[in-house]
């Protein structure tokens, strides 16, 4: 069974943070990239950010890439592992709308 569904759900700033990654970019850039995503409504702090690219690098969720000239801008990119983890988000997240829509008619209240 796929290491996401063993976890359970990720949360938003794992799941936007690795959206971000399926480019290459560093930690102010992918700040930037989920603020954007969000049309602005996630914006996550360093200390958020750096504590959850520590554990997505021990899950092999994502990887440092090693060619930058400056060293103190660290960039990451998406491992395989890692778009496994979100395409079964992304699964989980469809099934929780359709049973919602299903049994509450689709409506928002």
């Amino acid at each position: 069974m796929p290491e996401s569904t063993e976890r359970g759900a990720l949360t938003e700033a794992v799941y936007y943070i690795l959206l971000s990654l399926y480019s290459q970019l560093h930690g102010y850039g992918i700040m930037q990239k989920i603020k954007e995503l969000t049309d602005e409504r996630v914006e996550l702090g360093a200390g958020t950010l750096y504590g959850a690219i520590s554990t997505l690098l021990e899950k092999g969720w994502i990887k440092p890439i090693n060619d930058q000239k400056d060293s103190r801008k660290k960039e990451y990119l998406i491992t395989e592992t890692g778009k496994s983890v979100v395409n079964g988000e992304i699964k989980r997240l469809e099934e929780l709308i359709k049973n919602g829509k299903q049994i509450a008619g689709g409506g928002y209240q």
